[in-house]
């Protein structure tokens, strides 16, 4: 598709680019399924402001179209309707979660290119990361749990 042209970065939910370097890399195209601004409950603004609104369990790309894919879905089944955690990180549907991860795994390695890389970012504060890789057959390469309490999972997965 034209809009990959010189765009070798797709991140699928990308939200307010939290831990983006440059949250406005002319590398990446960055998608999410909404657009909103909210003051948080400590006053700090939060934009979720995509290149594109797209629902990444169905990306409107062509196959093999990127070189590196980010996914840092949802990871709360339970957050307030109203509250700053569901504003800043999204939601999951509670009776679809596993589903809609799956389907998010596909289109990820859709897109992807062969021997490209997948970076794949959870947080199991509610949902344990052993359940969520159980829904892609793909084989991590790289898996580094960071955070308070070491709750934040980086995985990376290559291509074949």
């Amino acid at each position: 598709m034209s809009e990959t042209i010189g765009k070798p970065i797709l991140d699928m939910c990308c939200g307010s680019r939290m831990f983006w370097l440059d949250k406005q890399d002319d590398r990446a195209i960055f998608s999410d399924m909404r657009k909103e601004e909210h003051t948080l409950c400590d006053g700090r603004h939060l934009v979720i402001s995509p290149d594109l609104i797209a629902d990444f369990r169905q990306l409107p790309f062509s196959d093999n179209s990127f070189a590196q894919v980010v996914f840092d879905p949802p990871h709360l089944e339970r957050a307030g309707e109203n509250g700053w955690m569901r504003k800043k990180y999204g939601a999951l549907d509670k009776a679809n979660w596993r589903e809609d991860i799956a389907a998010g795994f596909r289109e990820a390695f859709r897109v992807l290119r062969p021997r490209g890389t997948l970076v794949f970012k959870w947080n199991e504060t509610q949902i344990p990361v052993s359940q969520v890789i159980a829904l892609t057959d793909h084989k991590p390469t790289i898996w580094q749990r960071t955070g308070k309490g070491d709750k934040t999972h980086w995985i990376l997965f290559l291509k074949e």
